[in-house]
């Protein structure tokens, strides 16, 4: 009885290290950003998680999309919690921090908010993000905007 009992319990902790969460995750793909009244623009999006536990970590994401007329580039941090499936990776966020506006003469910087989250799907090193979905509320020069969506998609490697 003794010797089944100590092997079920390795049996669980065993099966439960096989679902922890990588340390550090490194993402890179595209994004689609619709901006409030105003154009559509495609782009990249790269981040960078460390994970604390199974689901929490720290994220810095950084963007850039390229409407006609102006660049338009945000770098923002903030936690996000997830659950680690066996072949999927549900997950959601709040990150806070800047946007910048660049055109050929000016450039504005301001206060940047995404709240989302997505799904990655993939066991082993490399998933892919199906799809991650950010509300973006964006404020320059005293006015805010809190009408854009930012769809992303593509490859991550987990370390």
């Amino acid at each position: 009885m003794r010797k089944l009992l100590l092997c079920v319990m390795a049996t669980v902790f065993l099966s439960a290290a096989s679902f922890a969460a990588p340390k550090a995750e490194v993402f890179g793909g595209f994004q689609y950003t619709h901006f409030d009244g105003g154009p559509n623009a495609g782009g990249w999006n790269a981040a960078l998680t460390g994970n604390f536990n199974s689901w929490l970590g720290i994220r810095a994401d950084f963007s850039g999309a390229y409407p006609t007329g102006f660049d338009y580039y945000t770098y923002t941090f903030g936690p996000e919690i997830s659950a680690h499936l066996p072949m999927v990776k549900p997950f959601a966020h709040v990150l806070l921090g800047g946007g910048r506006i660049s055109s050929g003469f000016a450039n504005l910087n301001g206060f940047n908010m995404m709240i989302g989250g997505g799904a990655d799907v993939g066991h082993g090193t490399f998933a892919w993000r199906v799809a991650q979905f950010d509300w973006m509320s964006q404020r320059f020069n005293g006015v805010s905007d809190n009408k854009n969506i930012r769809i992303t998609t593509g490859i991550v490697a987990r370390f």
